[in-house]
């Protein structure tokens, strides 16, 4: 296995930029991510950072789907 990627040094002092933190966390939201661009991403990404946008954009996708369902159940009580 030596093309697999290895995590180096401390998971915490790794360095991934905030947009490929969101898109990683995104793409795994739909769970159509790669294998391979999971790997690098683990490699690469701190876990404090992934955990924390990942309970950001939960958060958010909640707070769309109240929005939404009060938006639909407000506008079928008009007519």
């Amino acid at each position: 296995m030596s093309d697999e990627i290895r995590p180096s040094g401390d998971a915490t002092a790794r360095k991934g930029s905030l947009g490929q933190t969101v898109q990683a966390v995104l793409w795994s939201f739909l769970g159509i991510r790669r294998s391979a661009d999971n790997a690098q991403d683990m490699a690469k990404l701190n876990p404090v950072h992934l955990v924390i946008v990942g309970l950001l954009a939960a958060a958010a996708f909640v707070v769309a789907l109240v929005v939404l369902v009060n938006w639909v159940v407000s506008s079928g009580a008009a007519k």
